[in-house]
């Protein structure tokens, strides 16, 4: 677990840090027993990073995706690593394989990235736009969810599950056969708490268009929110393959109704922003503010 002093709000800048490799702590899915390469997986290494289960199969339910990581369901063959005791793994393995080598409409380029399991708010994934770490970190992040229920108010790093998004990427990387580089990632936080009484109806309408603006820039890996506390208080947080996606996801319409209903909605909100650099071979990863630099990866 990586370890951050602690955050008190309203505070505008998180700690940087540094993060080794992180010891597996399971979540209620086993994220570490992903299948090995097929011997003949030239094919299936061109696919299997853009190619993921329909979100049609995937449950639409709220809480489902933003606190037990449904949607990392959507990753190939996550039916045997949920559920490994099958009599006879190598015939279910094989039959898998052949379905991801011969696309269907079981099968989908469109990846969700958020809790908003809906046409036009997933992460394409055959995205032209998008780096192969980029995509394989959005496939990782299927496995985000809080590990604490003060998330709104805890650091940052300790709020939500990277140990175990990493072993997932580490996992994907080995399945791929490529090299991962030491690469950095743009990274939005708001901490917020809203007023009392609010018309939730339009703050939920608001963050839903908002949203698929975003996706539209092609660049939002991922994006996760919670629920409020007991005084109101909520974290939301948004994963970026590079900063100018995160500005073009900010220009359309909708943004600018949520910005400007932001006196109206909230008591506070803080808004900061982080660079998220995961290290070489995805062993570990340092969070700190984010500052101007040479382009990343």
């Amino acid at each position: 677990m990586a370890t951050s002093a602690n955050i008190a709000l309203p505070q505008h800048h998180e700690p940087t840090l540094t993060v080794g490799s992180l010891p597996f702590k399971s979540p209620s899915v086993n994220f570490t027993e992903l299948l090995p390469i097929p011997t003949n997986a030239t094919q299936y290494a061109q696919l299997s990073s853009t190619l993921v289960l329909n979100p049609a199969f995937i449950t639409q339910d709220f809480d489902l995706l933003r606190f037990d990581a449904a949607a990392y369901d959507q990753l190939p063959r996550s039916n045997l690593i949920l559920h490994p005791s099958t009599n006879n793994l190598d015939h279910e393995t094989e039959h898998e394989e052949q379905t991801v080598h011969s696309p269907s409409p079981a099968y989908s380029n469109f990846l969700i990235s958020s809790p908003y399991n809906n046409p036009g708010h997933h992460l394409d994934l055959s995205s032209p736009h998008l780096t192969t770490p980029s995509r394989l970190f959005a496939l990782a992040l299927t496995a985000l969810k809080p590990t604490r229920t003060d998330y709104a108010t805890a650091p940052y790093t300790s709020a939500l599950n990277f140990d175990s998004v990493l072993p997932v990427l580490r996992g994907l990387v080995a399945k791929e056969n490529v090299q991962w580089p030491e690469i950095s990632f743009y990274i939005v936080i708001f901490r917020s708490k809203l007023k009392p009484n609010i018309d939730n109806d339009y703050l939920y309408k608001l963050d839903y268009e908002s949203q698929r603006e975003a996706c539209e820039s092609g660049g939002l890996l991922k994006y996760w929110f919670g629920k409020t506390d007991t005084e109101r208080r909520n974290l939301a947080t948004c994963f970026w393959h590079s900063r100018e996606d995160a500005w073009k996801g900010g220009l359309g319409p909708w943004h600018v109704k949520a910005r400007a209903a932001g006196h109206e909605l909230y008591e506070s909100i803080v808004f900061s922003t982080h660079r998220f650099t995961i290290l070489e071979g995805a062993t570990g990863f340092k969070f700190e503010e984010w500052k101007e630099q040479g382009r990343d990866g």
